[in-house]
């Protein structure tokens, strides 16, 4: 007799409750997957200041090649 008054109620979670449940928790746990932690940001900030060292290699070395050979850009 009460599985009869259970039924309605566990037909009603399953079918309105249960998929907003669901759609909540894997937004907010991609949402969470998406930001940077700690590490993460570390490694880009390393990365970051190594592409800025090699700019100013490769900077070095044009003025260098312009001094030396002035016409090594037009070389094919």
């Amino acid at each position: 007799m009460w599985i009869d008054s259970l039924f309605p109620l566990l037909v009603i979670f399953l079918v309105i409750v249960a998929p907003i449940w669901l759609i909540l928790h894997y937004a907010t746990r991609n949402s969470v997957s998406r930001r940077l932690n700690s590490k993460d940001e570390a490694l880009l900030e390393e990365l970051s200041e190594s592409a800025q060292r090699m700019e100013d290699r490769i900077r070095t070395l044009e003025r260098i090649l312009d001094a030396d050979t002035p016409e090594w850009r037009n070389r094919t």
